[in-house]
């Protein structure tokens, strides 16, 4: 991006927002024009006669106090309003409006893993933790589910006394519904009010699907929170599949619950940045949000609320861990990208549920699932594929789309995409369907994730969906049945990258490798509301205690966990301190001893999908040394990727002044290093790298590097051996990688991987290296 407009003015500023902004239906029909927008502040020009930043909002700003949904005075200074675009425009003239941004809509990132992860009773991390003890987790979803046994608060001290938060009461959800586990609850509703309520096309919250209060009616908050900190609870399941007991990473780690997700109609950036203004000043300790732009498109930091947001919790010390988004394998997917995020992708355990699909000719085809009704038991069923019409919403076994007269009393094969994977069965069982296999497309290849099914079903990769088509084709009597084969557990490969996991490179700054790393995020077992049932449709009645979801979302908050587990053992670490802990002590190897896989390919992954690697808190507990990163690095961050003073402050909502000598991007003090090369450039190429680490571990230690080069690539430390003494806890080194970039042969990724690592003979302190050409974006 030319800094020529990211130094421009609020109004410029103003045009560039509405250019990148969301359409939000309006609130009523006679203000068919009005939409709710964000108002970023610059707070020093607050004049005294006014007591309150509310009085001064509300008496300059607009005319009507009822147009402020929201006011914020901790992650940043400013106000929500619903305001015509004229209006808003106009605003943005005012020299006290640093900018405007549009309300977005975005969606969520839809037992054993700690075990897993290296966590072990009475031992390692859990053990110089206290499991998390008294270390809050605050966790921006869909609200909660109290009553389950995972938010008991049995042998748990007191509230921790510096807790600030309140127990916010509504529909089904009083004081008693807080207790020492869960010390905290809020709702954020106005935002999402402002751009569905009636008159608007959303059409609100639906009072009789949803509760205007922190309970949570759509599950995925219940299951984020007690993947993150659940206490330990026994004889757990879903309908028998993962029989154990279930426990989150940080089963003492306290929890605050701030719902700004609804069953309809997803998240309001106003109501999420609300959140992060609210639970920094309650006091939270890491912030676990597992949300993420719906649209695959990457937002620049000044204008994404959860960017602005996040950097307002960081820079007061609140771990910030995300979601990298579901929309891989595809390249430059992965999602919240600010520098200052934890961003976490998804990878498997070593449990699956297998079903086998049974052919007439003998042959079988692996396929996973989670169904639990009556078995098909062994009866063998015609096998139809819609898609043989050539139409498209037919073999996607979309609503309506399928002919009862075709399908009744077999079991279809339906392409997975379009609308989620259990509708499609519910599609196929009220159309009479006994069974249904869904069949990958090419884009997911072999990756598989088991559903809770309404009827007997599996999901099979994109080979073996082909295998099951040639056979329908090639047959005038095609036949199957599905043999349903519960759990399983030390399975091998684990882990292995999620197919949908969202990949590098990062589209904002490819200078900075996201996701940071992968954690447990495919078929995981936690709470569940009795709101929905296990597939979360609405025709699904079944109750459970527990459910198994995949997805980055599931992936977050074993990350949120490990940084309580972290925060605790070490309070005084930074934000990127801990970020550099997990990173840094990443495992690259799966439980075979092999380099980790892609399951959308079978082939090896590489660090755009992995990034530092999977998460292994047997190490990250004693990393040796850390990279660490201060406010002013990160505005300095800002300033060489040609954002100027005005724009930094919407971001970090004080005033900015860059060096007099633009910094480079690739020098942000990151646990990783990706030089780019531009394609254009002359045959051999260097690039420098500065980096300085943080000894926290023996006093008196000497690190010295070991350097795996890229392919093609020559890779240099100076100086190769950092000596630590009492006195001198931090050393840098600089980094000079040389490309031919003529010659370099660049992988399926479009990029060549290496490493560099110090060791002190106890502690490996391990850093990816990327090299790629990429001109400039």
């Amino acid at each position: 991006m030319a800094s020529s407009f990211l130094s421009s003015t609020p109004l410029t500023l103003l045009f560039l927002f509405f250019t990148y902004s969301y359409f939000v239906p309006a609130t009523s029909v006679d203000q068919t024009l009005k939409k709710t927008f964000i108002f970023l502040v610059d707070s020093q020009s607050k004049p005294s006669v006014f007591p309150t930043s509310y009085h001064w909002y509300s008496s300059e700003f607009v005319s009507d106090p009822l147009q402020i949904l929201h006011t914020y005075d901790t992650v940043f200074h400013g106000f929500s309003a619903v305001l015509s675009p004229e209006r808003a425009a106009f605003l943005g003239q005012n020299p006290s409006i640093l900018a405007v941004i549009e309300d977005r809509r975005r969606e969520l990132h839809t037992t054993r893993s700690p075990q897993f992860l290296g966590l072990r009773n009475q031992q390692g991390l859990w053990s110089e933790s206290d499991y998390g003890s008294d270390v809050i987790i605050g966790v921006f979803d869909t609200g909660i589910w109290p009553e389950r046994r995972s938010f008991s608060d049995v042998n748990l001290g007191p509230v921790p006394t510096r807790w600030k938060g309140i127990c916010e009461t509504g529909v089904k959800f009083g004081p008693r519904n807080c207790n020492r586990k869960i010390i905290g609850a809020r709702f954020f509703a106005k935002g999402h009010e402002a751009g569905t309520g009636s008159g608007g096309p959303l059409g609100g919250i639906n009072a009789t699907a949803e509760f205007l209060s922190p309970r949570d009616a759509d599950g995925h908050g219940t299951h984020t929170a007690s993947t993150a900190a659940g206490r330990n609870s026994y004889r757990a399941s879903m309908e028998g599949y993962a029989d154990g007991i279930a426990k989150g990473v940080a089963p003492k780690a306290r929890l605050a619950v701030y719902k700004v997700c609804w069953k309809q109609n997803g998240c309001f950036d106003s109501d999420i940045l609300a959140a992060f203004d609210a639970a920094v000043a309650d006091g939270v300790d890491v912030i676990s949000i597992s949300i993420g732009g719906g649209d695959g498109i990457s937002t620049p930091y000044y204008l994404d609320p959860i960017a602005i947001g996040s950097y307002g919790a960081v820079s007061k010390g609140v771990v910030v861990s995300s979601s990298a988004g579901n929309d891989g394998p595809n390249g430059m997917s992965v999602m919240n990208l600010a520098p200052w995020l934890v961003t976490v992708g998804a990878g498997t355990i070593d449990r699956d549920f297998p079903a086998d699909v049974i052919l007439g000719n003998g042959h079988k085809v692996s396929g996973v699932s989670l169904f639990s009704g009556a078995p098909l038991k062994n009866q063998m069923y015609t096998l139809v594929y819609p898609g043989k019409s050539g139409v498209l919403s037919d073999s996607l076994c979309m609503e309506n789309s399928l002919d009862p007269n075709l399908v009744r009393g077999k079991i279809v094969v339906c392409d997975r995409g379009s609308s989620a994977r259990v509708a499609k069965g519910w599609v196929v069982k009220k159309a009479g369907g006994v069974g249904m296999i869904l069949a990958n497309g090419i884009s997911s290849g072999e990756g598989l994730v088991a559903d809770a099914h309404l009827l007997p079903a599996c999901a099979v990769g994109s080979n073996e969906g082909e295998t099951l088509k040639s056979y329908i084709s090639s047959n005038t009597n095609p036949t199957a049945t599905i043999d349903f084969k519960g759990t399983i557990l030390g399975i091998k490969p684990a882990p292995v990258v999620a197919s949908f996991s969202g990949r590098g490179p990062n589209g904002m700054n490819p200078e900075i490798l996201k996701p940071d790393l992968i954690a447990p995020g495919v078929n995981i077992l936690a709470a569940w509301t009795d709101a929905v049932g296990p597939s979360g449709l609405d025709s699904d009645t079944r109750k459970t205690e527990f459910n198994i979801l995949s997805g980055t979302s599931m992936a977050a908050p074993h990350v949120s966990g490990a940084a309580a587990l972290l925060k605790s053992a070490h309070p005084d670490w930074s934000p990127a301190a801990i970020r550099s802990a997990m990173l840094t002590t990443a495992s690259l190897i799966d439980n075979r001893k092999m380099p980790m896989t892609d399951s959308s390919t079978g082939k090896p992954s590489t660090p755009y999908d992995f990034g530092a690697g999977h998460l292994n808190l047997g190490l990250a507990m004693d990393p040796g040394l850390v990279y660490d990163i201060t406010n002013a690095d990160y505005v300095n961050f800002l300033c060489s990727i040609g954002y100027g003073p005005k724009v930094i402050q919407v971001i970090t909502h004080s005033p900015a002044k860059c060096p007099a000598k633009k910094p480079l991007p690739e020098n942000l003090n990151y646990p990783s290093i990706t030089a780019l090369y531009s394609t254009s450039s002359a045959k051999t190429q260097s690039k420098t790298f500065i980096r300085t680490v943080t000894n926290v571990g023996q006093p008196n230690s000497v690190y010295r590097a070991t350097i795996v080069s890229p392919n093609g690539v020559t890779v240099a430390v100076k100086p190769a051996k950092l000596a630590f003494t009492e006195a001198v806890k931090k050393q840098s080194f600089i980094v000079t990688v040389t490309a031919d970039t003529r010659n370099m042969v660049l992988g399926d990724s479009g990029a060549v991987f290496g490493s560099i690592s110090w060791s002190d003979g106890k502690h490996v302190v391990r850093s990816p290296i990327v090299v790629t050409q990429m001109d400039p974006l």
